[in-house]
């Protein structure tokens, strides 16, 4: 019940037992494979049926992907989207609270979901002859979940409580939070947390979540992903049997507010007790995949990398190893619906004042904007990204991961199967440009977590 995009799809991918995406400016060259070789097609609902065949063991990975995130979530009711991901497993029409993930573990299968700001997925790993199992099971709460008004107050509880422990109990989840929202604004969707401001989850009504569903939840703003053990024949029968039979009905398309024309604070400092080192952060607003100057995407995931992508980055050799800081790095992910962030954070190394520190990093950035970066620091960072969407290949989640989320963002699905050629293809003159062009953007907030 987490946040995921393609970079952290990719993480996801290396470590689970069973796994996004690129700039549709040009098409993959003639020698490229696909990574996954996905076939895809529409039930009559409008439903986007996804299958990613792989016979080597008898697993499949069942997962559906809705194109509704917290950044769907209405205004003054943070937190929605993932309070229903947790009362979706509280029954629907022919499966009573609880049972589903009963029924999942009984067969030997692993269940779980994830809220993200872009979308919210509900996921099964199982022996291939129990798919016809899962997929009655999720097209049952497709077609209508109960939201049991006797548990809802039990559950959002549990909401509140989980909140308690992932954030508020935790220094830098509660200041990423406070972040967030000083760049933004509280109700901007970048400035409002995933799982919800604890005053609107204690807001939000049975009857918010029904008008909820019905705008996100319908057929056609979901796509449905098989990967593993599962022919196409036997997965277009099981699709017309199960999801075929739910009901078409319109939906809400996403309405992703503008971009702020200033921060909401353009600094922010937080003490906290239980933090024992400084931390500085930088967040910049950037384009996107979807949003902005979309050819910029690609490069400035280079740029991020040869910033502070690990022990070879520039922030790296300079911070690090420099005795300034413990960590440093830097962070863009352009699979995101709207505007993106470009981030630049180190840990602080005593007795290296905050002032060296933060100078000394963008001291980093204003070298990097002045000379450039080189040929074979490109090459070395193009290089090291794809490696990890090729490692990624073996995994049963690896498919449904990262095209589900290419793929409730509206692009197409070549954008995660020609994820590794777009990079490849991307020149240092065009990490350079989009290096001039996001990294002085004044729409951007600095922070600082400060021991008390």
């Amino acid at each position: 019940m987490s946040d995921l995009t393609r970079r952290t799809a990719l993480a996801t991918a290396l470590s689970l037992p069973a796994v996004t995406r690129s700039p549709a400016l040009a098409q993959p060259p003639p020698a490229e494979r696909p990574l996954f070789g996905a076939k895809t097609w529409h039930l009559a609902n409008g439903l986007r049926v996804v299958l990613a065949e792989n016979h080597r063991a008898p697993v499949v990975a069942h997962y559906v992907f809705y194109g509704a995130g917290s950044g769907e979530d209405p205004h003054a009711l943070s937190g929605i989207a993932h309070f229903m991901e947790h009362m979706m497993f509280k029954g629907s029409g022919n499966v009573p609270s609880g049972a589903f993930s009963r029924l999942v573990a009984r067969e030997g299968g692993q269940d779980n979901a994830f809220t993200s700001r872009d979308t919210t997925a509900y996921f099964q790993h199982v022996e291939s002859s129990r798919l016809a199992l899962m997929m009655r099971m999720e097209a049952d709460r497709m077609a209508g979940p109960a939201f049991n008004p006797d548990e809802f107050e039990a559950e959002r509880n549990v909401v509140l409580e989980e909140r308690r422990q992932v954030v508020e109990s935790q220094p830098r989840s509660l200041f990423r939070e406070s972040f967030d929202a000083a760049m933004w604004g509280r109700q901007h969707w970048r400035g409002r947390p995933i799982i919800g401001w604890p005053e609107e989850i204690r807001a939000i009504s049975r009857q918010d979540m029904l008008d909820f569903f019905a705008a996100r939840y319908a057929p056609a703003n979901a796509v449905l992903l098989l990967a593993g053990d599962v022919t196409e024949a036997r997965a277009r029968e099981l699709a017309e049997a199960t999801y075929g039979l739910v009901p078409a009905r319109p939906h809400t398309g996403r309405d992703r507010a503008t971009l702020p024309p200033a921060p909401t604070q353009e600094r922010l400092e937080v003490r906290e007790p239980a933090t024992r080192e400084a931390v500085f952060t930088r967040a910049i607003a950037a384009p996107s995949m979807t949003w902005g100057e979309k050819r910029h995407a690609h490069p400035l995931e280079i740029l991020a990398h040869i910033l502070g992508g690990g022990t070879g980055s520039r922030l790296h050799r300079a911070l690090v190893q420099g005795g300034l800081a413990v960590s440093a790095s830097a962070g863009y992910d352009g699979e995101t619906a709207g505007a993106s962030i470009f981030s630049l954070s180190a840990t602080l190394r005593a007795p290296t004042t905050r002032e060296a520190l933060e100078a000394a990093v963008m001291a980093e950035v204003a070298k990097l904007l002045d000379a450039g970066v080189t040929e074979a620091e490109t090459a070395r960072a193009i290089r090291q990204q794809t490696a990890g969407a090729l490692l990624a290949l073996d995994g049963i989640g690896a498919a449904p991961r990262m095209l589900g989320g290419t793929l409730t963002l509206g692009l197409p699905i070549e954008e995660a199967e020609y994820w590794p050629a777009r990079l490849r293809a991307v020149t240092t003159a065009q990490v350079n440009e989009a290096a001039r062009a996001v990294l002085p953007n004044t729409l951007a907030t600095t922070g600082w977590l400060l021991p008390a």
